[in-house]
């Protein structure tokens, strides 16, 4: 079969469609879902190439910092009047938003978004205690999409079924969600396919890449449980 120059640089950006639902990733934390029509900017950042970025029908905040709640790329990427659902305690940074709290759901134009916990289990900073963050699972188009935030292998997390993809973070320091043990939760609750992100910590504070962000990669596919899909996204610039 030959593949058209255009899909070729679709696979090399990362994006993936499957059921009628299409999965940009864009850098770091921040992805693009397309489905039923609709639009779905998580965690936009001012560090991706917005440029190949649609507008969004809603936007979803995961946690406070920049590279997950950026108001210039909000507002850039935002349709006019389009919702913007984040955490109570990110309202500050962004007024127009609307709060959802960890456990509850939202319909909107016929997505069905519902707040996961995303926290801390091992101590120490930067913390991410429970209750200040979200993780969201996204049902679109007939597909549940899991986008984690930033959290290690909590109950909530394992507690997840029938999803069709997640996105789960990996090498956060402290030596939470090391290779392994992102792999391992992931193999609790066994998504159809899953990606790695928000893992390159040293290019998103500093622009100095992780040197061995290749090995971890495929250290947390080698641990993968067969059937679980892989896929190795572009996040970051080469």
């Amino acid at each position: 079969m030959v593949v058209g120059a255009a899909a070729v640089l679709q696979l090399l950006r990362g994006a993936s469609a499957q059921h009628g639902v299409t999965i940009t990733p864009l850098v770091h934390a921040s992805i693009q879902i397309e489905g039923a029509g609709q639009v779905v900017q998580v965690d936009p950042w001012s560090k991706a190439d917005l440029s190949r970025a649609k507008p969004a029908d809603v936007v979803l905040v995961t946690d406070d910092p920049i590279h997950h709640l950026d108001p210039d790329a909000i507002r850039r990427l935002r349709k006019p009047g389009a919702p913007v659902l984040l955490p109570e305690t990110s309202r500050r940074k962004f007024p127009e938003g609307t709060p959802i709290a960890n456990g509850e759901a939202r319909t909107v134009n016929g997505i069905r978004i519902e707040a996961v916990a995303a926290y801390d289990l091992t101590p120490g900073e930067p913390s991410h205690p429970k209750g200040k963050a979200n993780g969201y699972l996204v049902s679109i188009a007939g597909e549940r999409i899991y986008i984690a935030g930033v959290t290690e292998c909590v109950p909530e997390m394992q507690a997840q079924r029938n999803v069709d993809v997640a996105f789960v973070p990996m090498n956060l320091p402290l030596g939470r969600m090391a290779p392994q043990a992102a792999a391992a939760c992931v193999n609790v609750f066994a998504p159809r396919a899953v990606y790695v992100y928000h893992y390159d910590q040293g290019w998103a504070s500093n622009g100095t890449p992780m040197p061995n962000a290749a090995s971890t990669l495929d250290a947390f596919r080698g641990a993968l449980a067969t059937g679980i899909e892989f896929r190795r996204a572009l996040w970051y610039p080469q």
